[in-house]
């Protein structure tokens, strides 16, 4: 089943663990389709989280956080990855989810360059966007928290926050 926009209208903390074990589905231009089970997520959640990019409010960068639930946010780092978030919450509430892994890939920059992610899909909504969704098959994870990774530059309080979420199976 493939998740719908009220699923991610939500608050980020409620959507990023549930998005452990679903489904990432990558339709290429050729008609092949790829599907990789979601390993690891990290919440990002509003202006009030420093290591949220919405912490120094809207920008040019960050207006798709604002647009409302189930718009896909990718943004480049270090120049040469890019990162696959889906926004949460309701619009004007810039909440994200990064998708940190999925199938083998164990980081977020391998897994945009495997599935051939990059900025073109930037601000479509993941629900109904026909080159990428995400389906829900039944499978549930278990789930093991930890705190963000590279976020030292947010301060300890924002650094230590367990707001990742891990599949221990993998």
């Amino acid at each position: 089943m493939k998740l719908l926009s009220d699923f991610f209208d939500r608050d980020v903390l409620d959507v990023a663990p549930e998005l452990v074990g679903k489904l990432l589905v990558r339709k290429f231009d050729d008609g092949k389709v790829i599907k990789l089970r979601i390993t690891e997520t990290e919440a990002y959640r509003g202006e009030e989280d420093k290591a949220c990019h919405a912490s120094k409010g809207r920008t040019a960068r960050t207006e798709v956080m604002y647009k409302g639930p189930g718009c896909i946010y990718i943004y480049l780092i270090y120049g040469m990855y890019w990162m696959l978030n889906i926004v949460t919450e309701k619009e004007n509430v810039p909440q994200a989810v990064l998708i940190r892994g999925a199938g083998e890939y164990d980081g977020p920059g391998k897994l945009t360059k495997a599935l051939k992610i990059t900025k073109d899909i930037n601000t479509l909504n993941i629900s109904i966007c026909s080159q990428m969704w995400i389906e829900d098959d039944g499978y549930c994870p278990q789930l093991a928290v930890a705190p963000r990774i590279g976020i030292d530059y947010a301060g300890e309080e924002w650094a230590l926050k367990p707001w990742r979420f891990i599949d221990k199976r993998n």
